[in-house]
């Protein structure tokens, strides 16, 4: 059993690639962290329209982005050219980061169905139906070797689905909506719920662990290493938990303003945006903050830690490159509409969607400043 649970651990610490985001916030943990270098100034590379806002986040896998849009359908396109290679078409609008492993494209939609659809060409392997949508993004694990799934869903269910067959392994229910996608870490799924509490669960049975009351609606993601979990809530603070003893430890609470966003869990910090129209950088241990940067408009576009800088976006329509340091701003972009979108970044390259129903690639520009 011993063994069985290093094995399970060890899944969600390695596996991040430079060339590789495979899922929302770069890996099962949901830390926001990417590897390699971000440079000094960005060009766009090409640019994707969509019929509809894109909310989520984008999948980058072996060459092909994978995105979802508010007009109901999922897209795949080529890294180096935004061509689009195929779409497919559910019945709702997406909001849910797709997870893209093992040649399989597994996203959610507003039409209350987890699709799985093959990586190459889109065909629709299974569908797995929900009584309500899903807004938030598909995570996973390994149990003994068979993949799993797990995500929420507005009927306020937790689910785990066997990613080969799409049949049910378990259901937790919550008392409310689970909008965000759920971590997964300590051999622990951590889903926040608009029932105002933070859900730790096994994730070989499904049966809670903890229940952590934090009073208010929790609408976004949780990121977690070494042993806490740190999210923010509608009840204007930001917070970290103790995953084994389900207990809060420190509380940043500093404007009356609520944390939509997922935060980037760094080695000795936590960043992350607010509805304040900041990002804030807090110590790990202590939840003291270190610096704030203010953006033009609220930050509920979750922020991506990489090479000692911060990608970060706001509701202004501004895309940021922050020095992790000090929170000086290093480069920006004006795309011009809403971001809620958060960045996927896949060696150097940002990719990002924004309101206006585009996907931007960017690539280091070679000489000067945007």
């Amino acid at each position: 059993m011993k063994l069985l649970l290093l094995c399970f651990s060890i899944f969600f610490t390695t596996g991040i690639h430079a060339d590789n985001w495979s899922m929302a916030r770069g890996g099962p943990a949901l830390r926001g962290l990417a590897v390699g270098k971000i440079a000094d100034a960005y060009k766009l590379a090409w640019r994707f329209e969509t019929g509809d806002a894109i909310k989520g986040g984008a999948a980058v896998v072996d060459g092909r982005v994978y995105t979802g849009s508010l007009d109901g359908h999922v897209y795949a396109l080529d890294l180096a050219t935004g061509e689009n290679v195929w779409t497919f078409e559910t019945g709702g609008g997406i909001e849910s980061t797709p997870l893209v492993i093992d040649g399989v494209v597994y996203v959610g939609s507003g039409d209350a169905n987890m699709y799985a659809l093959a990586a190459d060409a889109g065909k629709e392997k299974w569908r797995f139906a929900c009584h309500d949508r899903i807004a938030g993004g598909v995570n996973m694990f390994r149990d003994a070797g068979a993949l799993r799934l797990v995500f929420g869903s507005y009927d306020s269910n937790l689910y785990c689905v066997d990613a080969n067959t799409g049949e049910k392994v378990w259901a937790y229910e919550s008392g409310s909506y689970i909008n965000g996608t759920p971590a997964v870490a300590e051999n622990r799924v951590i889903a926040g719920g608009c029932d105002a509490l933070v859900h730790i669960v096994d994730a070989l049975t499904g049966k809670a662990v903890h229940m952590v009351n934090v009073k208010a609606y929790v609408a976004g993601s949780a990121g977690a290493a070494d042993g806490t979990a740190y999210l923010g809530h509608y009840g204007n603070e930001f917070i970290s938990i103790d995953l084994a003893e389900g207990e809060v430890g420190w509380r940043f609470k500093q404007r009356p303003f609520p944390f939509f966003a997922s935060p980037a869990v760094g080695d000795d910090v936590v960043v992350f945006g607010g509805r304040d129209k900041l990002v804030h950088c807090v110590d790990r241990k202590t939840g003291k903050e270190r610096w704030s940067f203010r953006a033009q408009g609220r930050v509920d576009s979750s922020p991506v830690i990489c090479g000692g800088r911060v990608i970060a976006a706001a509701d202004g329509g501004r895309l940021y490159i922050l020095n992790l340091n000090d929170g000086t701003e290093v480069w920006g972009y004006d795309i011009g509409q809403p971001i809620q979108s958060s960045p996927a970044i896949v060696d150097g390259q940002i990719i990002i969607g924004a309101d206006d129903g585009a996907l931007y690639a960017f690539r280091p520009a070679t000489e000067g400043k945007q």
